[in-house]
């Protein structure tokens, strides 16, 4: 039997338990009274949409550093991966919002509603977008916590160095630039490794952040985590363009019709789908070495699976 498929385990259960405190928490925090109808555009970016896979990758890694803790410190790391979770959607919504305007790519659709600046004006959705990057740093530096200022150090390097120019708005550069322009495959790698997977990556890493430092975890498990962030960052990103051009025969993907490189561009459909099966296996064996164990890991499995074999 493959020891990465554990059949007991309820993937559906887990995700729709854990989604619903990640809703409940950020319709907490992200606040309605903010001046000026800001608070109102903030929520309507972060609320209610998308498939939380950030957040959830968070607590899964979270839950697969947590054994041995005691019930002060499980506390302590289950509000650490909340705030962390809550903060990396409060991210990866900002970028939605920035990534949508006009000055970028001009979206005027997400999720079946009108774009955050179609909505509320081009100048309410930038400050909507930055409200919410601020947000996110200020989730992770409670000024009374049951974790240690170091998790919150951390948390926030973590998080900073995903969403800056070496992660997710370096990419979108390379992105921007890349329109009209032939890219290999490992130029296409790059990009991807930045734009998409380096939040995906530091989702992973934060969730086992919020371990205090014990000495039980080691070097060797978070590099393994960190392999398999790698693996699933890309294969989200091979996923989608391959859903770009198979869910609907009629229309290429939006990538392609913006003459943006993609991975069926570049690779073909066939290798594509050979890429993404490769980079799910290259997940599973990631968590093989990180030492931490079938049963702890179980989540971060089941979401690797998720990601390669969707439909949408």
């Amino acid at each position: 039997m493959d020891a990465s498929v554990n059949t007991s385990f309820d993937l559906s259960a887990w995700t729709a338990g854990h989604a619903l405190r990640v809703e409940r928490a950020l319709s907490s925090w992200v606040a309605a009274d903010a001046p000026a109808g800001l608070g109102e555009a903030m929520r309507y970016a972060v609320l209610d949409g998308g498939k939380r896979l950030r957040p959830l990758l968070v607590l899964a890694s979270a839950e697969a550093v947590a054994e041995g803790l005691g019930p002060a410190a499980r506390q302590a790391l289950d509000e650490a991966a909340l705030r962390a979770a809550c903060a990396v959607e409060l991210i990866h919504a900002y970028s939605l919002v920035h990534d949508d305007m006009p000055c970028m790519e001009n979206g005027v659709l997400r999720r079946g509603k009108p774009t955050v600046h179609v909505q509320f004006g081009e100048a309410r959705a930038l400050l909507a977008g930055d409200a919410l990057q601020a947000l996110a740093f200020e989730l992770l530096t409670p000024e009374s916590a049951p974790f240690s200022a170091a998790v919150q150090a951390r948390l926030c390097r973590l998080l900073a160095r995903a969403a800056g120019f070496e992660g997710m708005a370096g990419g979108q550069a390379i992105d921007l630039a890349s329109v009209g322009a032939v890219l290999d495959e490992n130029q296409l790698r790059r990009m991807h490794r930045l734009k998409t997977g380096a939040l995906l990556r530091g989702s992973v890493l934060m969730g086992a952040a919020c371990r205090e430092s014990d000495g039980v975890i080691g070097s060797a498990a978070v590099t393994a985590l960190a392999d398999y962030g790698d693996a699933i960052g890309l294969a989200f990103q091979v996923v989608d363009d391959i859903l770009d051009v198979t869910t609907d025969t009629s229309t290429l993907g939006k990538d392609a019709a913006a003459d943006k490189p993609t991975y069926v561009s570049v690779l073909g459909l066939d290798r594509s789908r050979a890429y993404a099966a490769a980079l799910h296996d290259q997940a599973d064996a990631a968590l093989d070495r990180s030492g931490l164990g079938i049963s702890a890991t179980q989540a971060l499995r089941a979401l690797a699976a998720m990601v390669v074999q969707r439909d949408r």
